[in-house]
């Protein structure tokens, strides 16, 4: 599912124009965004939690040449489904 189906989702739901529910949508996914990139943890009730982690550096190796490469330090966003999404998804 993409955003645009999303937006047209709610729109047709809700009655709103599909502006409106487009701003709405980007203005919540840009909120998420900047709290993840200041290393906040963002939790939405029964749906799920975005948290920032550290990846420690390593070595990895080049699977053509073989030779050792390191592989520095870097942060990943994860996210940690809530209990309701977790038993709606397995059914």
């Amino acid at each position: 599912m993409t955003k645009k189906e999303i937006v047209i989702k709610i729109a047709e739901e809700t009655e709103l124009k599909q502006i409106d529910v487009k701003m709405v949508v980007q203005k919540t996914l840009d909120h998420i965004v900047e709290a993840l990139a200041k290393s906040e943890t963002v939790e939405l009730r029964n749906f799920g939690i975005f948290k920032v982690k550290s990846r420690k550096s390593r070595v990895g190796r080049n699977p053509k040449t073989g030779v050792t490469v390191p592989i520095p330090e870097k942060r990943i966003v994860s996210f940690k489904p809530g209990m309701i999404m977790k038993k709606r998804v397995m059914k």
